[in-house]
């Protein structure tokens, strides 16, 4: 498939390379004149500019070149980086051509196990890299960093405002779990909550991950996407959206979050939306934006494949519960110290998941409590 009909190329300006031959951009093969190799690429960054399903509408300036600017000028991790840059997707001729542009695209990525870094634009348009999923005929998770969730029903609501619930009730439905993390409670309608632990879907709060972030790395660990809205994070840490909200997560909460998502080893595709560089005088958004990025690739290429739970990278734990079910079995990772948990379907023994989980949650189990983590894959095993 030829991609690049639906890029248009960085201005060079955007690319200059850095002094320092230990930054990134040494590492990273942008689209200037030529498209880049993203099949053979580890990683594939598309920049975005759609803002018509938002309120506010369009910035004057291109966001995802502004962060890239940032971004080309890290210095590289401990291992060089296989990373292309698409250049910037066109839109299309309504918002919802560039939803299924951005279905191809990341559905062709997917093929060929390369990992899509969206950024920018509208944060609706995680629905087009929802909608990527569909191909891979199987059941999915994803997470939403947000802090507000955006299911909005009433009549003529922006896409911005509904473009969560709109996955949710996708049809035909593929999702099998999704997880909510740094909303702030007062700009959550109760009712929206109440739905999310009808569907039990996980929520964990902005105040949860401000008491421990280690936390939501399990929410995050079972996704096989995740999308971050900027105004997930206080104003004064990334003056970049719009309204401007004092509360939120701090640079380093979500650069902890960056790295969870990227470490994980089923991931596929990361969305970073909303990032509105008129709001972002001296540029401190986009210093922000760029380390969450270099978080994420740097937790992508500390991923160690722990998927193989019968291997000997794994120890075992049965552990005896008094009532049903009769135990319950952990596995956790010699390397990283990773818990998971097995969960049976007890409508059906031949239905058998194995989900992230915490050390907590292997503890409250050898007191003789089921894990709410349990007890709602259950729910959704049916």
């Amino acid at each position: 498939m030829n991609l690049g009909i639906f890029f248009d190329p960085l201005r060079e300006e955007v690319v200059a390379p850095p002094a320092a031959p230990t930054a990134l951009a040494a590492y990273i093969t942008p689209f200037v004149h030529t498209f880049p190799d993203w099949r053979s690429a580890d990683l594939a960054l598309i920049g975005l500019d759609d803002w018509r399903g938002t309120a506010a509408g369009a910035p004057t300036h291109h966001g995802a070149d502004a962060v890239r600017q940032r971004f080309y000028h890290l210095q590289r991790g401990v291992r060089p980086a296989k990373l292309v840059d698409l250049g910037n997707l066109r839109p299309g001729l309504t918002l919802e051509d560039t939803y299924l542009r951005l279905r191809e695209i990341v559905a062709a990525l997917l093929e060929h196990n390369t990992v899509a870094i969206l950024l920018g634009g509208g944060p609706d348009l995680d629905y087009g890299q929802f909608l990527a999923y569909e191909t891979l005929d199987r059941p999915i998770s994803f997470a939403s960093v947000d802090a507000r969730v955006d299911m909005a029903e009433y009549d003529c609501a922006p896409a911005e405002e509904a473009h969560l619930r709109r996955m949710i009730i996708h049809e035909p439905n593929f999702l099998f779990n999704f997880a909510q993390l740094g909303h702030q409670q007062y700009l959550v309608a109760p009712d929206v909550l109440a739905a999310l632990e009808k569907l039990h879907f996980e929520t964990m709060r902005l105040g949860a991950i401000r008491t421990d972030v280690r936390q939501a790395e399990p929410l995050l660990r079972q996704a096989d996407f995740v999308t971050f809205d900027v105004a997930a994070l206080r104003w004064t840490e990334a003056p970049g959206y719009y309204p401007a909200n004092s509360f939120g997560l701090s640079s380093e909460e979500a650069a902890q979050l960056s790295w969870y998502a990227g470490h994980n080893d089923q991931l596929t595709s990361f969305g970073l939306y909303g990032y509105r560089p008129d709001h972002d005088t001296h540029g401190l958004a986009a210093g922000t934006l760029a380390t969450m990025l270099w978080y994420f690739v740097e937790g992508f290429y500390h991923r160690w494949g722990e998927m193989d739970f019968q291997s000997r990278r794994f120890i075992r734990y049965a552990v005896g519960l008094p009532g049903t079910p009769a135990k319950l079995v952990f596995y956790k990772a010699k390397r990283t110290e990773k818990w998971w948990l097995e969960v049976e379907s007890l409508a059906d023994s031949d239905i058998k998941r194995i989900v992230p989980c915490s050390y907590d949650d292997y503890i409250r189990a050898a007191q003789g409590d089921l894990p709410n983590r349990w007890i709602l894959t259950q729910a959704l095993l049916g």
